[in-house]
């Protein structure tokens, strides 16, 4: 087995840092997130690092880099207040990586993409069109984390749409119906396959032999 010390690690060259670093953690969340500028500028772009928080209420974080590059996607959310977050599936993979792309605040992904952006109800931010699950966010707090100057914000869930298939009796929404991806480090997407669920664990009885 291959071993890395710290010192190590920070020896190494950038990218492969930055690869290794991020795919060790394993699996992560596939989402695109909707914005919207004040001035009316749409933004998506994809993140790996949704989390959840709470259900009562029903409350996500995502972390963000250092902002001392472009980060549309937080300018616009601490502006107007709302967000979107979408599932990335199967089909719109290649479209959902290149929002990864640094563009300027006055071009919206929707534009040199195929992706489309889609709105519901009275919520501002725009969703992407065909998610299978979607959620309407609201902006409540942020946290710096001043050991790397990232950021973690958090997020009331105001409004979640799923498709109708997806949602077993006991509520479980199933992933693999929709063929949710999944992200391994940066660049690397894998669509699982849920095999089987185990259920609420309780304390087995302890049986004591006299």
């Amino acid at each position: 087995m291959k071993y890395f010390s710290e010192q190590d690690i920070q020896n190494l060259n950038h990218l492969y840092k930055i690869n290794l670093i991020n795919s060790c953690s394993g699996y992560k969340s596939a989402n695109l997130i909707g914005s919207i500028s004040k001035d009316g500028i749409e933004n998506v772009a994809v993140f790996s690092s949704m989390t959840h928080i709470g259900s009562s209420p029903a409350m996500l974080g995502f972390f963000l880099r250092p902002t001392t590059v472009i980060r549309n996607t937080y300018e616009n959310l601490k502006a107007t207040g709302f967000y979107t977050v979408n599932h990335i599936h199967k089909a719109i993979l290649s479209d959902a990586h290149h929002t990864s792309a640094k563009y300027d605040s006055n071009i919206s992904e929707f534009d040199v993409t195929n992706l489309e952006a889609e709105y519901k109800t009275e919520f501002s931010a725009p969703f992407v069109k065909n998610a299978p699950i979607q959620l309407a966010m609201q902006f409540v707090e942020e946290y710096e984390i001043k050991a790397n100057n990232t950021i973690l914000v958090i997020g009331k869930v105001v409004g979640l749409y799923v498709n109708d298939e997806l949602i077993e009796d006991d509520g479980f929404i199933n992933l693999s119906k929709a063929e949710v991806a999944a992200i391994n480090g940066l660049d690397g997407y894998a669509v699982p396959q849920t095999k089987t669920r185990y259920g609420y664990q309780r304390p087995k009885a302890l049986i004591h032999n006299s």
